[in-house]
């Protein structure tokens, strides 16, 4: 079973192709580029690069949020259109979970965390139990402030809003806090395809017509509308 992933969450946009269990292709780019200018172009590269036709995807995995709005609606209406056209599934992976993942079997706990403007970041605490990483709390979009006053144990931290708030993690969190790996800090969308593969098998489809992504807030467009 062959499955694309898809992630566009944020500025470092990725496909993946996976069978089962084995990596076949990735592709990643972390540049300001517009995912909708890179995204078709990437799939027919790999695909010609792992000698397969879109006609062998069984199914596609999309990193459904939080994250970048415009990177949201880009991923998900690609991943829709490919679906629609090819004919198969579709299953959503939280951007957070799929970032976390990055460490599978971490020594503490997880804290993904990525930059939301406005002063705030998407943020969610992960732990291991039992050899699975498990979610502890809820999707959240809060200040850098109010996460560091829920983490009160050794925590590793890896998303895009380290670039934008490590200094003021360290400052506050000292050496409860560690830094993952610059490799390690990205969505990836090996693990969104990896993931993917699992909700697939188990029949959790998302909807083509109604499925939206995950913003948690409203968008910028939606407060001027509001005010």
């Amino acid at each position: 079973m062959i499955i694309l992933g898809i992630e566009t969450a944020t500025m470092s946009g990725g496909l993946a192709l996976m069978d089962e269990g084995k990596l076949i292709a990735e592709y990643t780019l972390n540049m300001k580029t517009t995912h909708s200018a890179r995204l078709m172009p990437a799939l027919d590269w790999i695909l010609r690069d792992a000698s397969l036709d879109k006609k062998q995807i069984d199914g596609i995995a999309i990193s459904i949020g939080p994250g970048s709005f415009t990177g949201l609606r880009i991923g998900l209406a690609t991943a829709k259109g490919l679906a629609l056209g090819l004919g198969i599934p579709l299953v959503g992976i939280g951007t957070l979970d799929a970032l976390a993942h990055n460490i599978p079997y971490p020594a503490y706990q997880v804290c993904a965390v990525l930059d939301a403007r406005k002063k705030e970041v998407y943020s969610a605490l992960y732990q291991r139990e039992n050899d699975v990483l498990v979610r502890k709390n809820h999707y959240q979009a809060i200040s850098p402030a109010e996460l560091v006053d829920q983490i009160h144990e050794k925590t590793i931290m890896l998303g895009d809003a380290i670039d934008v708030y490590s200094e003021y993690f360290k400052e506050k969190l000292g050496d409860l806090v560690v830094f993952a790996p610059d490799a390690q800090r990205l969505p990836r969308a090996a693990v969104v395809a990896e993931m993917g593969l699992v909700k697939l098998k188990l029949g959790e489809i998302i909807d083509l017509a109604s499925s939206e992504p995950y913003y948690i807030r409203s968008s910028d467009a939606e407060d001027k509308i509001k005010n």
